[in-house]
């Protein structure tokens, strides 16, 4: 199979791992033709957690049906680029190493006038041979037909059906999302885990958490806290509103930037901290945050 080609992602969620000897024997349930999250983030100790990013095992990670280019082989392995997923590292987008099982190649490449985007935490795919699988937040897939109660998509495995209640018509809002409606998406995955590189309602890491709840609320900003910074429109302390993204940095806010969250209002924000933590609400006045904050970008349309 040469390389240079577009691909799609088939598992509801996938990887992308920094390189093919990253994923360690813990690591197993998430790198098989049928992944299981669940029992991979049940298993790892917090320890194991922890080294994901302190040994930068993981990169990102990609939804069902996202589209990829495929760079490189080596053996049952792939190095993919991700345009959905901008970044300052590469003008193609982030890029890694995913388990060629996680993919299915695209050999037409032809897709539906409309899209659909997951809605709910979770939903639940059930594909034309009666087989069923969960999808995350924010997963986007082709429209085919529209019913009172469900939805016929186009996916990497063929047709399959959703509930209507479990998806949102992103180019059928006649108002975009707001900074408020952000915050309520947020709000819904308080207590999540912190999972380093996660971009899915099973665990997220912090510039994950933004880049998500604004992908499934149709906004496409760029992957990374750093870059995240450096687009969007700026706006001062004394302006910011709910669903502006707050961004800190080290050496009192002089430094690099390291962390973002989504303010919520009254001096609070809501971000994914750190590996071993939870999605949770923190204040700003004297703490750290307060100390770090180094910028405010918006993104929502008002």
């Amino acid at each position: 199979m040469p390389p240079n080609r577009a691909a799609r992602v088939r598992v509801p969620v996938a990887t992308v791992w920094s390189l093919p000897e990253s994923p360690r024997k813990v690591d197993a349930p998430a790198i098989t033709a049928l992944p299981n999250y669940r029992e991979w983030l049940a298993k790892m100790t917090r320890e194991e957690t922890i080294a994901l990013c302190a040994e930068k095992r993981i990169q990102t990670q990609v939804l069902f049906g996202d589209p990829l280019n495929i760079e490189a082989f080596d053996r049952e392995w792939a190095k993919v680029s991700i345009p959905s997923q901008s970044t300052s590292k590469s003008r193609t987008g982030y890029s890694g190493w995913i388990p060629t099982v996680q993919l299915e190649i695209d050999l037409d490449g032809s897709k539906e006038s409309e899209s659909v985007v997951i809605f709910q935490p979770f939903a639940t795919l059930t594909l034309s041979n009666n087989a069923v699988i969960e999808l995350s937040y924010a997963t986007l897939l082709e429209l085919v037909a529209e019913y009172s109660d469900h939805l016929t998509v186009s996916t990497p495995l063929g047709r399959g059906t959703l509930l209507h209640n479990d998806c949102l018509f992103l180019q059928r809002k006649t108002q975009p999302s707001d900074g408020l409606s952000i915050v309520q998406q947020a709000n819904r995955f308080l207590g999540l885990p912190y999972l380093w590189g996660g971009m899915s309602a099973y665990g997220f890491d912090c510039s994950g958490f933004c880049y998500t709840i604004y992908r499934a609320s149709g906004y496409l900003i760029p992957r990374d806290a750093c870059d995240q910074f450096t687009s969007g429109s700026v706006v001062s302390r004394e302006e910011m509103l709910p669903g502006d993204l707050l961004f800190f940095a080290y050496e009192n806010g002089k430094g690099k930037v390291h962390h973002v969250g989504i303010y919520v209002g009254h001096q609070q924000m809501i971000h994914s901290p750190t590996p071993g933590s939870r999605i949770r609400i923190n204040a700003l006045p004297g703490t750290i945050y307060e100390r770090e904050l180094c910028g405010v970008r918006r993104y929502w349309k008002s």
